[in-house]
Parts: C-alpha cells; sequence; structure tokens
C-alpha cells in the first residue's frame, strides 16, 4: 500500500506515525520544528487521511506498510515517533522488524489491552449519513447528541471533506474497516522477542494511558525502556505541551547510546 506523506528537514531520518482517527496534518507543525535537526516523514497511515482504504486494518499489515514505505523511499535506520495507535504501530514495527530501525519514542500509550474507550465514538460516526448534511455546522450538531466534548468533535471533523460531485460530505477515513478493526487496535502488543533497542516512553501529566503499575511489564519485554513525563498536558501532548514534548524529542533522538 502506498502511503500519503510529507517530508520536511534533512539529516537522520525520523518517521511520526499519528493515532487513531488521525492524520498527518495533525502532526505537521510539529514536524516542521523537528525539521531543523532532522528529514522528518509524516504519514497518513492506511484508513486515515488521504491514504489508500483496505478493509483489512491491524498492526501486521500496518507495519508491513511501514516497510514497503521505507523501501520506496530509500529510508535506512529511521526513528521512529508514534502516538497512542501509533505508538502501538512502531511496537509493532519494532518486534518484526528491529533490524531496520534506530530507535522508537511512544507517546501517551502502552503495551496492554484497552478497555474500547471510542465505541461511543464510533456508533456516533457509524449512524451519520454524511451524504444528507448541508454543512459542517449541521454534522457537529448531530453528533454532539453522542459526543458531548467539543474538542473531540473538531478533531474528528477534520475527517470531513465536500461530495465533489454532489452534495453533502464524506468521511477521509474509513470508519468500517476502522470499526471492524477497532478490537485489535485496542489489544496487547505481544513481545515473542524482547526489543533491545532504546525506547522512550512519554505520557502526558494528565493522562491514564501509562499507568505506574504498567512500567515492570513493559520493561520486561523492552528492557532498555524509559519514562518521562510531559506536565500540563493530557494525551493530547503534541497540541498541549508541544514545546516541551519538541525538547524531550530532540533530546532522545541525538543520544546515541544505549540507556546505562
Amino acid at each position: 500500500m502506498k502511503l500519503n506523506f510529507k517530508v520536511f528537514g534533512s539529516g537522520k531520518p525520523v518517521i511520526i506515525l499519528h493515532g487513531l482517527f488521525g492524520m498527518l496534518d495533525n502532526w505537521q507543525q510539529f514536524a516542521k520544528q523537528l525539521a531543523n535537526n532532522y528529514t522528518v516523514y509524516i504519514l497518513d497511515i492506511r484508513n486515515h487521511g488521504k491514504s489508500p482504504h483496505s478493509d483489512i486494518f491491524n498492526y501486521d499489515v500496518m507495519s508491513e506498510d511501514l516497510v514497503l514505505f521505507l523501501e520506496k523511499n530509500n529510508i535506512t535506520k529511521p526513528s521512529l515517533i508514534g502516538h497512542s495507535m501509533g505508538g502501538k504501530l512502531a511496537l509493532k514495527f519494532a518486534i518484526n522488524r528491529p533490524k531496520l530501525l534506530d530507535k522508537i519514542i511512544v507517546i501517551d500509550i502502552g503495551i496492554k489491552k484497552y478497555n474500547p474507550r471510542h465505541t461511543s465514538i464510533l456508533t456516533a460516526l457509524n449512524s451519520l449519513n454524511l451524504n444528507s448534511f448541508a454543512s459542517r455546522d449541521e454534522i457537529d450538531k448531530a453528533i454532539s447528541v453522542m459526543i458531548k466534548d467539543r474538542k473531540i468533535r473538531q478533531f474528528l471533523l477534520k475527517n470531513i471533506a465536500r461530495n465533489k460531485s454532489e452534495s453533502g460530505y464524506h468521511w477521509k477515513m474509513n470508519i468500517s474497516a476502522i470499526t471492524k478493526g477497532y478490537p485489535n487496535i485496542i489489544d496487547k502488543i505481544d513481545f515473542p522477542n524482547n526489543f533491545e533497542k532504546n525506547c522512550l516512553f512519554i505520557k502526558g501529566e494528565n493522562s491514564d494511558y501509562i499507568p505506574e503499575a504498567d512500567k515492570n511489564d513493559i520493561r520486561k519485554h523492552i528492557p532498555n525502556a524509559r519514562f518521562t513525563t510531559i506536565p500540563k498536558a493530557s494525551h493530547w501532548v503534541h497540541v498541549e505541551n508541544s514545546q516541551l514534548l519538541l525538547k524531550v524529542v530532540n533530546e532522545e533522538l541525538s543520544y546515541t547510546k544505549l540507556y546505562p
């Protein structure tokens, strides 16, 4: 699968992987700042943004999409930065293809199976016939019945586009495939072998995605795992404290030895 992407800067390669319901645009500003020191690629993961749709949606096929992306763009030993679902994809790639990368940075996600937090969102999105709406405000009002948080609605509505040949809108993302694949997306990451390279886990101070109790289990499978917390941030670390996240990421990418 040929993934949609943008690239900025020059230097050692870094690839940023967005989260569920996201797209590369969510990370464009951050990528441009990081590109002062690196060649930074931001991707639309399959079934998201402008990348192709497929009925198959799990971490194994997404990992192979990434292998193909490296081959087609002659990228050698990149570092991966993954947020939420993108973090689990980075972990899966690290397990499947450890020789193809340098290190990984995982933002606000762990390795365990998570409760289905997005069920109400998926139900709301699947209930809409976007062809029947005349404006974004109408769509926002329709999903506000099930999704009360305006910030979440604004994030989701970035995924709609007006139809070219007729009235109404359509989803950029593949809602049906995402819904079908959702159990895999929240499932735990299995480790047939330990990942021995550096891996930094970054959590938001106000997020519950990586509780203290999970860290020992992560270290069993990733001996060189390290953890840091970004203050004044929840799950959306790159939005709520982007400058400190940028500082932490730059420091991690420049670290060239295994952790002590």
